[in-house]
């Protein structure tokens, strides 16, 4: 009973719940699930205790799995800097007589957590720069809680921003015709806002072609859908932990985070853009399995942080006149993911307004397998996601 008693003071419970039977490569996953889950609960003990907080700990771990820019026989890769902006680039070893194709990846990690360096993202645009023989420039941001939002999308846009000038363009033989945003999970949040804010700014030249987003986190303002209630002890980002993590990208205020798992976080002056995440006319029938929608509770709390309604933390909430500007778009859902209903609702609201997307759903799938493509555990179905990725950049880059 100590267990639970230090958990549930933290407000973060960590349940070892059976996994589905469908799941691909099943003890693997039971293996990784379980040494998760463990590593939660050690960590959060660790935090009632008050030696580390829990996202500290983490953090700590990620930067053991960071890699140098080591090129190889087909890639130049290369760290370096856009407008102040840590990036790595991959250049490709082929020799090439026309303007390449370009990929700007931003990396997942619910805010808190990931770089570029981390083996699976290196790996990622190692292989997407070798596959389509083009130029792959993954993006770091600065990390809550240390930095809270609007810096990470700032520091994406402004990376951004810098890539699309036609001399850097030129510098890297980049086709400005030609260009794509991606990112996964928060990333792909990210990539979205920044996308958005491209297509819509008068002041680039250059437009985005498309973008792709993979499991892509999209917004904040209703934390319990059914994909919220389905994957509350999530395999990888159970709802209590996803909450925790993406709170302290806007405050470290711990009142916000207990509103938050209540659904009661959000003013009475944002109850119009709840039009935007409405599940029950969003989200296609078989995800609905027979939940009763019932509207958050709002105007209980007081909070005015700076991005509770912007769509820049939650690109959902984006009016269709917005919308109807945005390049072709992939986005991939997996049904065992938290965030999973934000995908679908996208693909509803985009396709809505007459935007092409292509979207791909892994019934098996997790949340984060991209990040498990690297021994020792490594995951076909992050494999087979990546393929999926590439395959639909190589047909409409």
């Amino acid at each position: 009973m100590i267990s639970y008693s230090l958990l549930r003071n933290t407000g973060t419970q960590i349940k070892f719940n059976l996994i589905q039977d469908d799941i691909e490569e099943y003890w693997k996953v039971v293996a990784l699930a379980t040494t998760a889950k463990t590593f939660t609960f050690m960590g959060m003990c660790i935090e009632h205790m008050g030696i580390i907080k829990y996202e500290e700990l983490v953090s700590m771990l990620f930067r053991l799995d960071e890699t140098q820019p080591v090129s190889d026989e087909n890639v130049t890769v290369m760290d370096t800097e856009f407008a102040g902006v840590p990036v790595r680039v991959y250049l490709p070893k082929r020799k090439s007589d026309a303007p390449r194709r370009a990929v700007i990846y931003i990396h997942g990690g619910a805010f808190c957590f990931g770089s570029f360096k981390n083996a699976g993202f290196d790996s990622l645009n190692r292989w997407t720069a070798n596959k389509l023989d083009s130029i792959v420039v993954g993006v770091d941001y600065r990390l809550a809680p240390q930095h809270h939002f609007p810096v990470q999308f700032e520091d994406c846009l402004a990376a951004v921003k810098f890539f699309l000038q036609d001399e850097i363009l030129e510098k890297y033989g980049v086709d400005p015709a030609r260009i794509c945003i991606s990112g996964d999970s928060s990333g792909a949040g990210l990539a979205t806002g920044v996308t958005q804010q491209v297509q819509t700014d008068t002041g680039f030249k250059h437009k985005i072609k498309i973008q792709a987003l993979l499991y892509p986190a999209l917004q904040i303002i209703d934390s319990y859908l059914p994909s919220h209630q389905e994957n509350e002890h999530g395999i990888i980002l159970p709802r209590d932990l996803a909450i925790k993590l993406v709170s302290l990208h806007l405050t470290k205020d711990e009142t916000f985070v207990e509103a938050m798992r209540r659904n009661e976080h959000m003013p009475q002056e944002s109850r119009h853009l709840f039009q935007f995440v409405n599940w029950s006319t969003l989200l296609p029938e078989k995800y609905r399995k027979g939940y009763v929608y019932t509207e958050p509770i709002l105007g209980k709390h007081n909070f005015s942080f700076p991005g509770l309604m912007d769509i820049r933390v939650s690109p959902l909430l984006a009016n269709d006149s917005l919308l109807q500007n945005l390049p072709p778009t992939y986005i991939l859902t997996c049904q065992y993911d938290i965030v999973r209903d934000d995908g679908l609702m996208y693909v509803s609201r985009l396709q809505n307004v007459g935007v092409q997307v292509t979207h791909d759903h892994i019934e098996n799938g997790i949340h984060a397998a991209l990040s498990f493509m690297t021994p020792p555990l490594y995951l076909h179905v992050g494999l087979r996601i990546r393929d999926m990725y590439i395959s639909w950049l190589d047909k409409n880059l």
